[in-house]
């Protein structure tokens, strides 16, 4: 730290207790009172570099006061500054530093201590160190900025504050070993500013450090957020990258605030230890208001901040009970961004007395909300359809599909709360568009979740609950974990048996035109030298066409049975219907026939007679939905 060595004469200032003598031999004439401390001193070195001191003298002579007292309650610096301007006064030695040359400056413009009084005064004094010498050293600025916050009003009047956060927003974007080191070493050695490492001023050799965008984060954490702010905003003028700019407010932020270090790794234990170190926690209250502040300070564009850091201050402003407009501007950001957030990040902890949930499903359904807002302004809409009935890729639908996902996974998360209520887990279910989800297996795995948890909901909830799932999106082996699910109302088993079906029939009819290619292609022989003709890999591609065959056979067996069983089931459950008077049965028969047997009814724009031959299916195992469809044809007669 560069410092500037005043006066010629020894000191001949001594402290007795709260009073201070000077031991020049000559009575003391005057006392000056500063605070708690008194200063016994002389007139006349006094008169001849202060306009303040000589004004209050000449008043107390032209009242005839005997005793000479002057009172400097108000002197910027308070007793140190005003003893180092008694110094000056005297021409005793002492060292004008980084740390002392704003409350000397002050001071010394308090004092009036100006080149009119005498020349080479402690204004001018001070003037040239602070603009020769601080303001062009990185860690002087800050050490001197550091310093203005007892004295902030006084120091923004004299343009000190401006001086200085100027001088720090210049030097932010350049290289530091132009102009010094920063204040924190992190406890190495100190550097050349050409990078080497020196030992008593004695350069070793050692390699030259590599600095990054963000070496000067920790320097400016330990200002005051009145500085702070200052400072950001200089650096916004002067057109800093917003991500360096976040980068910083993200450093300050965890400095100060220690919710945001609950989910540090261990590797960052000692860091926010020394951290804690260097600045004393603030109260709940003063966290609060910092955490608005921050929030007012963060860019408002989408992807500039992280989710993990607006995460971290939404479940702080939650705990310190921040102000709703804060916290709804954090849940806006995220919601911005929402694609890129990680289930951990939305299991945000419920800590409202009148919820008994364990996690916050409505600020998430909030989160949620915000992000379907911002994904219809930018354009995002319901995607078309291919001909075979496929989402068609589309740039705007990745984010959806994405949080689609996320969602699906966070209801499952959410689903074993048996305190979850069933209109809220639908809703937030529900918020999510149709065509968001290419596949429902995500939906149905929660779903499933859901009813294992709640096993009190009555048949007509489960419906409701299951028709935000769509049984035409289950893949095969959902559709086969459905069938035999127990926990699912026997309306959604029946379609899922009827969609399964499709879907079989589907691939079947691609297998089969796999086959014919491969048999078409099996014809074309090839003439050898010989006469013969002959194909390479003959053997090997009959061999895996008689498999194919064979599986194809059994398939059309098993897609025979499966059918067989749905003509017995959709009779019974006719026989049944017509057998009760009252008209009421567990499911109507309108609506079971198309869903069951009915492909013309169900899927009248792609589905077509078909023969029984070409009615095929593929199933997992021939006994599973036979054995299923008889447990609930049981069931159906025990009702009836």
């Amino acid at each position: 730290m560069a410092c500037l060595k005043l006066g010629s004469r020894a000191d001949v200032f001594r402290k007795q207790g709260q009073d201070w003598y000077c031991t020049t031999g000559l009575p003391s004439d005057i006392t000056v009172t500063v605070g708690e401390q008194s200063f016994h001193l002389h007139k006349f070195p006094l008169l001849s570099k202060s306009g303040l001191l000589e004004r209050c003298i000449r008043e107390k002579i032209e009242n005839g006061e005997d005793s000479c007292v002057v009172d400097l309650l108000d002197i910027p610096g308070g007793a140190k500054a005003f003893e180092l301007a008694a110094k000056f006064c005297y021409g005793v030695k002492f060292e004008m530093t980084a740390s002392n040359v704003v409350h000397l400056r002050c001071a010394a413009d308090y004092l009036e201590m100006t080149e009119e009084i005498a020349e080479g005064n402690l204004i001018a004094q001070t003037e040239n160190f602070l603009t020769q010498t601080v303001l062009r050293s990185w860690k002087d600025s800050i050490k001197a900025l550091h310093t203005c916050d007892d004295i902030l009003d006084l120091a923004e009047k004299l343009q000190i504050v401006k001086r200085c956060i100027d001088s720090i927003a210049t030097k932010s974007c350049t290289d530091p070993d132009l102009f010094g080191w920063p204040v924190v070493q992190s406890g190495g050695p100190m550097q050349s500013p050409g990078g080497s490492v020196l030992w008593n001023g004695i350069s070793t050799g050692a390699r030259p450090r590599i600095s990054s965008p963000d070496w000067w984060y920790d320097d400016v954490s330990c200002l005051s957020l009145p500085l702070y702010k200052k400072l950001i905003s200089a650096m916004e003028y002067r057109g800093i990258n917003q991500d360096i700019i976040v980068g910083s407010l993200n450093h300050y932020a965890k400095r100060r605030l220690p919710g945001l270090n609950r989910r540090k790794s261990i590797s960052d234990v000692s860091s926010c230890l020394s951290m804690s170190s260097l600045t004393a926690i603030p109260s709940e209250e003063e966290q609060k208001y910092l955490l608005e502040e921050i929030d007012r300070l963060l860019p408002f564009q989408r992807g500039v901040t992280s989710c993990k850091l607006l995460f971290g201050l939404l479940r702080t402003a939650i705990i310190l009970k921040a102000s709703p407009s804060c916290m709804s501007n954090l849940e806006r950001r995220i919601g911005m961004q929402l694609d890129k957030a990680t289930l951990e990040d939305l299991l945000i902890p419920n800590i409202s007395e009148s919820v008994e949930t364990l996690y916050d499903v409505d600020c998430v359904h909030r989160i949620l909300d915000h992000f379907l807002a911002m994904d219809q302004e930018m354009g995002g809409a319901s995607p078309g359809l291919g001909e075979d009935a496929q989402i068609l890729a589309s740039p705007s639908l990745m984010p959806i599909t994405m949080v689609a996902k996320l969602i699906d996974g966070y209801l499952a998360e959410v689903a074993p709360d048996v305190n979850l209520k069933l209109a809220k887990f639908r809703s937030l279910a529900a918020a999510i568009p149709d065509y968001a989800r290419p596949i429902d297996d995500g939906l149905y795995r929660a779903i499933d979740i859901y009813l294992k948890a709640h096993p009190y909901l009555s048949e007509s909830e489960k419906e409701e609950l299951c028709r935000v799932m769509d049984c035409q999106k289950l893949s095969l082996e959902a559709c086969t974990h459905a069938a035999q699910n127990e926990r699912l109302p026997l309306r959604v088993i029946v379609q899922v048996l009827f969609f399964e079906q499709l879907q079989l029939r589907s691939s079947i009819a691609e297998c089969l035109m796999v086959s014919e290619n491969l048999e078409g292609g099996s014809r074309q022989l090839i003439p050898t030298t010989s006469g013969e003709q002959y194909r390479p890999g003959w053997p090997l591609a009959s061999r895996e066409n008689q498999a194919l065959r064979e599986g194809m056979d059994n398939m059309k067996q098993r897609v025979a049975d499966l059918e067989k069983e749905c003509s017995t089931m959709r009779d019974e459950i006719e026989r049944l219907g017509r057998s009760r008077s009252t008209g009421k049965s567990r499911f109507s028969l309108g609506s079971v026939k198309p869903q069951i047997c009915s492909t013309k009814e169900a899927i009248p724009t792609t589905t077509t007679t078909m023969t029984s031959d070409d009615k095929m299916d593929v199933v997992k195992g021939d006994t599973t939905p036979r054995l299923k469809l008889g447990r609930h044809k049981k069931k159906l007669s025990i009702e009836a």
